[in-house]
């Protein structure tokens, strides 16, 4: 007997860590590390506001409180993207 997976996986992304460097988030494939350094706009937020991070669609995520937009490329690749919003 064989037990195969059926659909996709729907376990949400979450933000696994907060410390005085950054902030981590848990993907469906993988885990993300994201300076203070590269993302100035989680340093002085509330962590309910940091915690609360949506995937609108695959591999771009969204803080609604905070109202930034990030995916993937840009998190594994900030120096790709050097136009910074003001914190």
């Amino acid at each position: 007997m064989n037990s195969l997976a059926l659909g996709n996986s729907t376990s949400p992304v979450e933000v696994t860590h907060i410390s005085n460097h950054g902030v981590w988030l848990l993907t469906q494939t993988e885990e993300l590390f994201m300076s203070y350094e590269d993302f100035p706009w989680f340093k002085s937020q509330p962590v309910d506001a940091i915690l609360r991070v949506e995937e609108p669609s695959p591999n771009h995520f969204y803080w609604p409180s905070i109202d930034v937009d990030l995916t993937v490329d840009m998190i594994k690749h900030p120096e790709r993207f050097p136009l910074r919003a003001k914190t």
